[in-house]
This record gives C-alpha cells, structure tokens and sequence, in this order.
C-alpha cells in the first residue's frame, strides 16, 4: 500500500503503530496538534481535529486513515473534562467524516477508535461484537455517541471499522509501567475485590490485528481484545511473578478511591470488569503471537 495518515499519532498507540507499518507503506502522515515538520521520514501535519486547514487535501488517494483522537479518560470525571472527552471524540470524527466525503479519491478503508468500555460491567458473561451488553453510564454513553458518530455519514467507497480496543500492554506506553511500578514498590496485590476482569491485548497484536483487519476488509465493529480475559487478583499475581516480586500490598476499593482522587483519575479504570472478547478476529483467523499473559508480561519486562 502506498498511503497512511494516522491522525493524532504522536501519542502511545501512534507512534506503535507507525513503528509497524513503516516498511509496508511507501508514505506515513500523522496529523497533530503540534508543528508540522518531517522526521524520521514521516511527515507531520498540523489540524486542530475540528476545523478545515489544509490538512484535508492530504486525505486524497489515500489507502488508509486511522483516526485515534480524543482526550485521555486518565482524569478526574468533572463536567468539564467529561465534556473535552466526549467533544474531542465527536469533532474529530465529524470532521473526517466531511474531510473524506469532500476527496475525489477518499481513503479506501477507515479505522476509528471505538472502546471496549462500551460494554457493561461484567463479571459473568464474556462480551462479544454480536451478543455483547452495552450498558448505560458516561463512559459507555461515549463510546455509544462516538460510534454514532462515525457510522451515521455514509462514505460510499470508504470502508469503515470501529476499533473496540481494551488496554494496550506496552513497553513505552499504555498501563504496563504505571501496573509495573506498583508493583515494585511493594502494591502489586489485587485491586478493589480482585475478581473483576481484565481485557488486555499486547502493543504488537493490537498492530497486527489493524493489518489483519485491512488484509480481510473488514468492516463494522471489531473487539481489539486478547482471547483470555483475566481476573485483576490473577493479573496482578501474572505481573508480580513476572518481575521476580513474591507478594504485593492489596488495595481495597477506599484507598483506591482515595489515591485516584490524589492522582487525578477515575477508580473506574481498574475496578470494571471489562470481559470482552475477540470473536470476529478469531472467526476470520487471527493468530495472536501473545494470546497468553505470561508470555506477553515476559515479552515487555
């Protein structure tokens, strides 16, 4: 394939992502809030992810566009950041919708972050893309509008997939170092009761399963999930052995309260049980490299 624009690239999953579509892409532009500029052989191209500037024409002839803007949920829930979490997520994706729907050549196939906090809190069915609950609170309201949002203008000859990601283990990025760093300073115990899931996938599998999904053209929503959902008390414990650490301080749901307060985020993030699971992945083929934890937390240690 000759063309791929990242759009708000410059964080975690962006940059992850250019790192492995770097030799199967002639051309890479990553659209950012920051100065253009060309680096590394990628080129870099300021939008504001609301208005028209220029950045639009880039759209044209282009094989694929992945979009992954939207403000960071790793903050406290005020009434303004839940409004920038949700307004960062519908203007961008509008905005590629008109972007894509004014090319005479549009992208060929769309990928748009979605969640997998789309689905309700569960801790007894594994939620799929066909049978999954979706619930009603103000994340997975997000998700529902974000989704929306990106479905609801038809681009004829773009194909369009919504990316349900769960947590992305990473060795630069994503909640790997903060989970590691708890654990080694001595709280790598269980989180709250311990027996909510936990949906993880690999920083390299959640690569692969974007080129896998390119390769088979598919369409609609997709989980990005690992195929072994966890319990957090089993996940913590998988880390602990994989640092070489015996035992880990457990934090009750009032700490953890109390410390997200401290720290500036949501206990929301460690205490939902995300059981999701990647159905239309394995029914098309997809073969995970690091389907298992152990193997992924050794992999990233």
């Amino acid at each position: 394939m000759k063309k791929l624009i990242i759009a708000a690239g410059t964080g975690f999953l962006g940059q992850v992502l250019a790192n492995h579509f770097k030799d199967k892409f002639k051309e890479i532009i990553i659209l950012t809030r920051g100065d253009s500029k060309i680096k590394d052989g990628i080129n870099y191209i300021k939008w504001n992810a609301k208005t028209f500037s220029g950045w639009e024409k880039e759209l044209e002839n282009t094989d694929v566009l992945i979009n992954l803007a939207g403000k960071s949920v790793d903050c406290r829930y005020t009434e303004e950041n839940k409004k920038e979490i949700l307004d960062s997520r519908l203007e961008s994706t509008r905005i590629l919708n008109l972007a894509v729907l004014h090319c005479q050549n549009p992208p060929k196939h769309w990928l748009n972050s979605s969640t997998s906090t789309i689905y309700r809190h569960s801790l007894d069915k594994q939620m799929d893309e066909v049978d999954g609950e979706i619930g009603d609170d103000f994340s997975m309201n997000v998700a529902k509008s974000w989704e929306k949002a990106f479905f609801e203008t038809e681009t004829p000859t773009t194909r369009k997939t919504a990316l349900r990601t769960s947590i992305v283990l990473g060795k630069k990025g994503g909640a790997f170092l903060p989970l590691k760093n708890l654990a080694k300073i001595g709280f790598g115990g269980k989180q709250g009761k311990g027996n909510q899931f936990i949906s993880w996938v690999h920083e390299k599998d959640f690569a692969r399963a974007l080129e896998f999904i390119l390769e088979k053209e598919l369409t609609g929503v997709v989980n990005i999930v690992s195929p072994k959902p966890i319990r957090n008390a089993s996940f913590m414990k998988a880390l602990r052995k994989s640092l070489g650490i015996p035992a880990g301080i457990p934090i009750n749901e009032k700490l953890l309260k109390f410390g997200a307060k401290i720290i500036g985020t949501e206990t929301e993030l460690v205490l939902k049980s995300r059981n999701v699971i990647p159905k239309r992945l394995l029914e098309n083929g997809f073969e995970f490299e690091f389907g298992d934890l152990e193997m992924a937390l050794k992999n990233l240690k």
